[in-house]
C-alpha cells in the first residue's frame, strides 16, 4: 500500500550486479542465480524489470569491471538506469522511469549490501515506495579490514533490520528468492 498515487505495480530492482562488483563478493554465484531466477520469474509475469548500474572514478563507463555480470542479461526493453551515488534515486532518471511504469513496490536485489542496497532500500521507503529486499539475492564484499563485520554478519544484520521497517502507509520486509511475489502490491 504505497503513498505514491496510482503507482499500483511492481517492479524488480536490479541494483550493481557488475562484473567489478561483485566479483569475490559473499556467495556471489548463488546470489547471481538466485537475482537470474527472480529475472526470469519477473519476465514471465510481465513484471518490470529495472536495471541499475553503477560508475564513478573507480568503476569506469565502459570498462569489463563496470559491465553486467554475463550469467544476467539485461533485456532489449527494460531500463537500465545508470547512476554515480549509493542511492539509485539520487541524481538519476529512476523516479522517472518507475513513475512512467506506475510502479509503487520494489522488490530489491543486487549489491552491495552495505552501500547501494541499503541507500537504496531507505531511499525507496523515504520517497513512498513499499521497498521489499530479498534477502537470499543481496550481497557485499568482506571490508573486514576497515572495521566492517564479514560479509554474511552484514547480510544477516540488513535482514534482519528490514524485516521490521515500519512507516506510515508504506510496507518494508524480506522475503525469499523462493518466496517473491511480484502479484500486485502488498
Amino acid at each position: 500500500m504505497t503513498t505514491l498515487e496510482n503507482r499500483p505495480n511492481t517492479a524488480l530492482l536490479v541494483i550493481d550486479v557488475q562484473n567489478g562488483v561483485v566479483e569475490g563478493a559473499h556467495e556471489r554465484d548463488i546470489v547471481v542465480a538466485n537475482i537470474g531466477s527472480l529475472v526470469e520469474k519477473a519476465r514471465q509475469e510481465q513484471v518490470p524489470v529495472v536495471w541499475v548500474q553503477h560508475s564513478d572514478g573507480e568503476l569506469a563507463s565502459g570498462s569489463d569491471d563496470w559491465r553486467i555480470v554475463p550469467e544476467l542479461t539485461p533485456g532489449d526493453a527494460e531500463p537500465l538506469v545508470e547512476k554515480s551515488y549509493g542511492d539509485s534515486f539520487e541524481d538519476t532518471t529512476l523516479e522517472s522511469v518507475l513513475s512512467d511504469l506506475g510502479v509503487g513496490r520494489l522488490l530489491i536485489v543486487g549489491a552491495e549490501t552495505d552501500a547501494c542496497i541499503r541507500s537504496t532500500l531507505h531511499g525507496a521507503f523515504a520517497r513512498g515506495y513499499d521497498a521489499t529486499l530479498v534477502s537470499d539475492a543481496h550481497t557485499t564484499i568482506d571490508k573486514t579490514a576497515w572495521g566492517a563485520p564479514a560479509p554474511d554478519q552484514v547480510i544477516t544484520h540488513t535482514n534482519l533490520y528490514w524485516t521490521y521497517q515500519t512507516a506510515p502507509g508504506r510496507t518494508a520486509g524480506t522475503v525469499e528468492t523462493k518466496d517473491a511475489d511480484f502479484g500486485g502490491t502488498s
